[in-house]
């Protein structure tokens, strides 16, 4: 059992949460979720032991062992990705380096074969024998070949050191594990491994995720970190927004009862006052009056940005026809020969470890690439606006405010229109005249957002739009993309935003030629592509 007593926290005098009292018991998932800055991490770290609360104290049983999913992806790359996955049990590989360099000395001495015998001793007791093959049944499940467990992790690509540093966390049966992001950068299938393991693993497992699907799939609880306060619901994420949207509105109701009821001794007390036979009955009206306190709602620094867009015109039959096309790049062929036809109504999600092929098509059909071979061509009535992974080059050499960033893309450039839209993308006061080169990344996702909006096309391209996204922010977009009337061409790693919106899903498998293109939504994409394995 972990014990979270009487924690509180403050930063530089503003108090991020306070009168934190959790208990997290084996054998479960706890989910923790909350507004970008509410403090998810911070409580990761706190638990870790890496950071101290202002008040409080995190307490386990001293046998219990805690693994951290490590966040630096360059820490381990002077070792070999096996020694790396064993690093996760730190006593376990101590002894195995200690044993090793005894073993390996000229002038083996009775004091050495005694402390060989204690080390083998710990050794057996935690299972040091089958370490290896532990490792690699790990690092095999989460998608990394044989033939890479002895290779230097200074060798391995982005995405395969999050994965062995996710295998290096869930090794050694762990009896706490932390997880800040563990699904960043993983594919579908390493990510399905991921949540079976997690199923049924029994320890406490404490998960910071923006991934929603994933949120579900394993939580048995969830944590809100909210407004200086972090409070523990039973069930996973859908159970929890769900509970607490029904939860708001029956308090809505309540306190529209107690407002008209409020409205009607307001109306007596204004008619009747200055009457002198009614006096008495308004008197005694004002005290039922100044009795009644509207409940409040449950303080919230959750907000929902309002996305929504609206075509300038309808398109017509003709969409989009791609013939034929092939890129390279950086010696490696990202679309071989892809042909397709993109038909009225299509919402089109391009999926699979091919991230580059989407990004190349994307680019191609906006005139920022031209194609190695093949053709395209546009119908006459589309028009597109391309929402790209890298939105660096808009900001970098921009030196005014937000509010003259975004006046680029408006046809009003009044003030008062431009802070309305911007307020309802949650930048309010004087967020507007912040330097644009400063924004974070999920406040220059939501500036890209608007400049979507205001495009009016009835065509969009977005490639990765979820990336630096709250889970506030994601629900807001997908609930924008689905309403949206035009055809649409996304690339998303969230498996329950591309559910929510895919009606067709196109797949570039890397090393063969064309494309995998399916009519449906991405459950049964996955389900159909099983069926071909």
């Amino acid at each position: 059992m972990l014990t979270l007593t009487d924690i509180s926290l403050q930063f530089a005098g503003d108090l991020l949460y306070k009168h934190v009292d959790l208990i997290f018991q084996p054998d479960h998932c706890y989910g923790i979720i909350g507004a970008n800055g509410a403090g998810k991490s911070t409580l990761l770290r706190i638990i870790s032991g890496e950071l101290a609360p202002t008040t409080g104290s995190v307490s386990m049983r001293k046998e219990d062992r805690m693994s951290v999913l490590e966040q630096d992806h360059f820490k381990y790359d002077a070792f070999p990705v096996m020694d790396t996955v064993i690093m996760g049990n730190r006593r376990l590989y101590d002894i195995m380096k200690e044993k090793d360099a005894l073993y390996a000395k000229p002038d083996f001495s009775d004091a050495d074969g005694e402390r060989a015998a204690e080390l083998e001793g710990e050794f057996a007791e935690m299972n040091g024998w089958d370490a290896e093959t532990e490792a690699a049944q790990l690092l095999n499940g989460i998608g990394i070949p044989t033939e890479l467990h002895y290779a230097q992790m200074a060798s391995l690509d982005g995405r395969q050191k999050v994965k062995v540093l996710l295998a290096q966390a869930l090794f050694g049966h762990p009896n706490i594990i932390l997880l800040d992001e563990p699904t960043n950068g993983l594919d579908v299938e390493s990510t399905e491994w991921l949540e079976d393991f997690l199923v049924d693993c029994d320890a406490i497992v404490i998960v910071v995720s923006h991934d929603r699907h994933f949120l579900n799939a394993v939580c048995t609880n969830i944590v809100d970190v909210d407004h200086e306060t972090c409070k523990m619901y039973a069930g996973n994420y859908d159970f929890w927004y769900e509970s607490s949207t029904l939860m708001q509105q029956l308090i809505r109701n309540q306190n529209k009862k107690r407002e008209e009821k409020i409205r009607d001794l307001q109306e007596f007390i204004r008619r009747f006052s200055a009457n002198k036979s009614k006096s008495r009955q308004a008197t005694s009206r004002k005290k039922v009056l100044d009795s009644i306190q509207l409940e409040q709602m449950p303080a919230s620094s959750r907000k929902y940005p309002f996305v929504g867009f609206e075509p300038e015109r309808e398109a017509g039959k003709d969409i989009l026809f791609v013939d034929g096309l092939s890129k390279t790049i950086d010696g490696v062929k990202v679309l071989d020969n892809v042909t397709f036809t993109v038909k009225k109504g299509d919402k089109i999600a391009f999926v699979g470890d091919n991230e580059a092929g989407a990004t190349a098509l994307f680019r191609i059909l906006v005139g920022e690439l031209n194609p190695d071979e093949g053709n395209f061509r546009w119908g006459v009535t589309i028009s597109q606006s391309y929402f790209p992974k890298d939105n660096t080059r808009f900001f970098q050499d921009f030196d005014g405010t937000l509010i003259e960033w975004l006046s680029q893309f408006s046809h009003d450039t009044t003030e008062t229109y431009l802070r309305g839209f911007l307020g309802r993308m949650l930048f309010s006061g004087d967020d507007v005249y912040k330097p644009a080169k400063v924004l974070s990344g999920g406040e220059k996702v939501r500036c890209m957002l608007s400049r979507l909006m205001m495009s009016k096309a009835n065509a969009l391209i977005l490639d990765q739009p979820t990336d630096h996204l709250d889970l506030e922010s994601i629900t807001a977009l997908s609930n924008g993309l689905q309403a949206y009337p035009g055809n649409l061409f996304f690339a998303s790693h969230d498996h329950q935003f591309i559910d929510e919106i895919a009606n067709r899903i196109i797949e570039f498998p890397l090393g063969k030629s064309g494309c995998l293109d399916y009519e449906g939504n991405f459950e049964d994409f996955l389900q159909w592509k099983r069926g071909r394995a």
